[in-house]
């Protein structure tokens, strides 16, 4: 079969061509893929080039990590009911008992935590005598009668006015 040399030059031209787009489109999915790979990048840290081997071990960490922010939770969750119980709330009461001679030297001090649990200590100081007293306080009151003084001290520290 003879194609003739009018033939046989358009063949190869075609030939030639169809090469040259293949090639262009080899290169043009080479460089696609090459940018796609330099973007996902970030997921191969571990050294990893497999797609399932990168998310596999991204389920682990994300496990790992639900397993830590339950470990804080109840960290907190604890460190909560700590301090619910801590005595923080403070306030102090000063008065005089010598009717304004003596100065402010008297004073009421109420420590409770956040229910109301604490005690509330009293120093007085009169003409040449000073008491002290200790007072529990249960769920913000006491078994013992409390002075006005005391009260309002105890009222303090429970709404966090912190009296004086």
């Amino acid at each position: 079969m003879d194609l003739g040399t009018g033939n046989t030059s358009t063949l190869v031209v075609v030939a030639l061509g169809l090469a040259v787009l293949a090639l262009a489109l080899a290169v043009g999915g080479y460089l696609r893929v090459s940018r796609t790979a330099a973007r996902h990048h970030s997921l191969w840290t571990g050294g990893e080039k497999d797609l399932v081997a990168v998310l596999s071990h991204q389920s682990g960490q994300i496990v790992n990590l639900h397993a830590e922010l339950e470990r804080i939770r109840s960290q907190a969750s604890r460190t909560r009911g700590d301090l619910q119980q801590s005595l923080r709330h403070v306030a102090v009461v000063r008065y005089d008992l010598s009717g304004g001679t003596g100065g402010q030297l008297s004073y009421s001090a109420a420590i409770v935590d956040d229910r109301g649990d604490g005690l509330v200590v009293s120093s007085t100081q009169a003409r040449g005598e000073s008491r002290s007293y200790a007072k529990s306080v249960v769920g913000g009151a006491s078994e013992v009668t409390l002075t006005p003084e005391e009260q309002q001290a105890l009222a303090a520290a429970r709404t966090g006015k912190g009296a004086e």
